[in-house]
């Protein structure tokens, strides 16, 4: 994929708002009188900071914290911490091996390497041809790695991951200076870099040369300038106001409160504060359910929302009562929809964005997050239990209390989102079933959602039976990102071969499906949709789920005649005997008997490209195959196409 076709531009500016339309040509006038501002590598600057008398880092971990991380831990720590001082690291399904002196210009999918000097806004971001896979590019100076090996410091006291820190740091300082390049295009990817750095210089505040390296570094000083300055001048509007405005906000706050070195800081805090605090709201249902309905988003918000407001609370700026227990809500949220081994429902995109890691990141388990949850606002009763990690030993060893009004039992069913969670209420192994019947997703752009109006995702004791695909890509791979984001690629029904939601480019959508939830019960769900509500033979889709006694009953309904593939999508693990309309389903752990609508044509498939089925997105980056059973033929009105799955321990 190069550069976007003139029609994807035409497209987007149809999905904004004359208020955003207005806000846009707003900052495309800044970015061209900003071009006189550019700082060139190599080029020395005589521009006085604008710093106050005092440069001090207030909040610093308590004495003895290190000791109280568990060994298991501790080790998987400096395990991870020993592995990048060798250079190696995966970053969104990669294996890096030139992290001992990485480029941080050069995408390791393509070989291609962005021009360092190039004004950003001059630098199209897009067009792989000039960038190469821009997220393989910004990930890695997120600077992931170097909160890791910082955390091994403060672990060991070992100085050789302080001095490659400092080496990583001073060098990406020195060859990004302001507006310059790649690194300067998103505002996200600079909101993170400002948590990741205040976190690196909390966890090295006792080596010796962390005053050099922050404090009295021209360097650092310059770049937690330039950083706040951008945020301040340049924000997310509008139809992107979504996760990319929360970060940007937060990432400004905890700057803001922990860097608190600039004339400007006290504005940048107060007005970091009120955007947080306006679009955290705007983004959540009052259920607690982030908006852009992607559940891997769901997290990303809830620790970028929670990271910074702890930093508020341990500046003495804290956030409003308000505020905190919409954070309370994201993460008892959390801990209702996970499945017995802590795995949330795969609904969305999932890009598996991270705000602080010092953990191995574990990207599939919300057991990390959940312990974070944890330290930070406390557990309710009846949230599953998780291990405890570096993480939230360290983040917990600053929090004192935590937050009241919790649900007196596990919620679920969050009629906002249209998000229920059916489970097995007997002795045997846990069936977990997620149905998915709300909006498509957030704002007028929805960027992260997929076409997968009343998808069901099924799992025994954390076995992916019945799977959501995943997300596989972003860029680069057009028909792959189509694919994942299909209504084939889900466990629905197609109608007519058409998409229940029509897409306009990698993240537009220009028109969505929007399910509404008709009945729920402990065992019972019966949804429907409208996303087949168009042209001139408007069908309305419903589907009804009971789960019983390890059987689980899907019926589909139209409610006028039309041709239909309903797709079932197997987990990686499960193979499949299929006898016509029976099939015979197998995984390590257990074992079922599907009996499939009759009146269908079911074929199987595993891996193909002709036409594309069955595949499977364990992660970013990767792809396997899978078995995808498809019916296919004619669905007469208000007959029920039923499919029934009998579970065996």
């Amino acid at each position: 994929m190069s550069r976007q076709p003139l029609g994807w531009y035409v497209r987007r500016l149809r999905r904004m708002s004359p208020t955003e339309l207005i806000l846009r040509a707003r900052d495309t006038g800044r970015r061209t009188a900003w071009a006189y501002q550019q700082v060139r590598p190599g080029q020395t600057t005589a521009a006085q900071l604008p710093l106050r008398k005092e440069l001090t880092f207030g909040t610093t971990l308590p004495a003895h914290t290190a000791c109280a991380v568990p060994e298991d831990a501790r080790k998987a720590v400096i395990r991870t911490a020993d592995a990048i001082m060798a250079g190696n690291l995966e970053v969104l399904g990669v294996e890096r091996t030139d992290l001992k002196e990485p480029d941080w210009f050069r995408d390791p999918i393509t070989g291609r390497r962005s021009d360092p000097a190039q004004y950003v806004f001059k630098l199209n971001h897009r067009n792989e041809e000039a960038v190469g896979n821009i997220k393989q590019v910004w990930e890695l100076s997120r600077h992931h790695h170097l909160t890791q090996l910082a955390a091994a410091w403060f672990l060991t006291h070992d100085d050789r991951y302080a001095e490659r820190v400092a080496d990583h740091l001073n060098d990406w300082w020195r060859t990004n200076p302001f507006l310059s390049g790649v690194h300067w295009a998103g505002g996200i990817e600079i909101g993170i870099r400002l948590i990741s750095w205040t976190w690196i210089r909390r966890l090295l505040n006792d080596w010796p040369e962390i005053t050099d390296l922050f404090e009295h570094n021209e360097l650092a000083l310059r770049q937690i300038y330039w950083h706040q300055r951008y945020l301040a001048a340049f924000q997310s509007h509008g139809s992107s106001a979504n996760n990319h405005v929360i970060a940007e906000a937060a990432g400004q706050l905890v700057a803001a409160c922990a860097f608190p070195w600039f004339t400007k800081s006290t504005r940048w805090r107060q007005d970091a504060t009120a955007l947080l605090e306006k679009e955290l709201d705007a983004n959540t249902f009052p259920s607690g359910v982030n908006r852009e309905l992607a559940t891997d988003y769901h997290r990303f918000v809830s620790e970028l929302g929670l990271y910074a407001a702890l930093e508020a609370d341990w500046a003495g700026h804290p956030l409003s009562q308000q505020t905190w227990d919409l954070l309370t809500s994201t993460l008892d949220v959390a801990a209702a929809i996970v499945d017995t081994t802590l795995r949330p429902p795969r609904q969305g995109d999932d890009d598996e964005g991270m705000v602080l890691v010092l953990d191995p990141p574990d990207i599939h388990h919300w057991s990390a997050f959940l312990s974070l949850g944890a330290a930070a606002v406390g557990a309710a009763p009846w949230w599953p239990d998780s291990p405890p990690t570096a993480t939230s030993f360290i983040v917990g060893s600053l929090v004192d209390g935590q937050q009241p009004d919790r649900p007196a039992v596990r919620p679920d069913h969050f009629e906002d989102a249209g998000l229920t969670i059916l489970r097995s209420n007997d002795a045997g192994p846990e069936i977990w079933c997620r149905g998915d019947a709300g909006p498509h997703g957030f704002l007028s752009i929805a960027a992260h959602a997929h076409s997968d109006a009343l998808s069901l995702e099924v799992r025994v004791d954390g076995v992916d039976v019945l799977a959501d695909p995943g997300t596989y890509c972003y860029h680069g791979e057009e028909e792959w990102r189509n694919y994942f984001r299909s209504t084939i690629a889900h466990n629905t029904v197609e109608v007519a071969n058409a998409e229940q939601s029509t897409w306009g480019g990698p993240f537009l959508w220009l028109r969505g499906a929007t399910g509404k939830v008709r009945r729920h019960a402990p065992d019972t769900w019966e949804a429907e949709h409208d996303g087949y509500r168009v042209g001139d033979s408007p069908v309305t889709h419903r589907r009804t789920a009971v789960l019983d006694h390890g059987v689980l009953r899907v019926e589909d309904r139209l409610d006028a005649a039309s041709d239909v593939r309903i797709a079932w999508h197997l987990g990686p693990e499960v193979s499949v005997e299929l006898d016509r309309s029976t099939g015979r389903l197998e995984w390590p752990t257990g074992s079922a008997v599907v009996e499939l609508p009759a009146g269908l044509t079911w074929t199987a498939h595993h891996g193909g490209d002709d036409p594309l089925l069955g595949w499977y997105s364990p992660r970013f980056g990767r792809k396997v195959p899978i078995t995808t059973l498809i019916g296919a033929g004619n669905l007469s009105a208000d007959q029920a196409a039923v499919s029934t799955f009998r579970f065996r321990s």
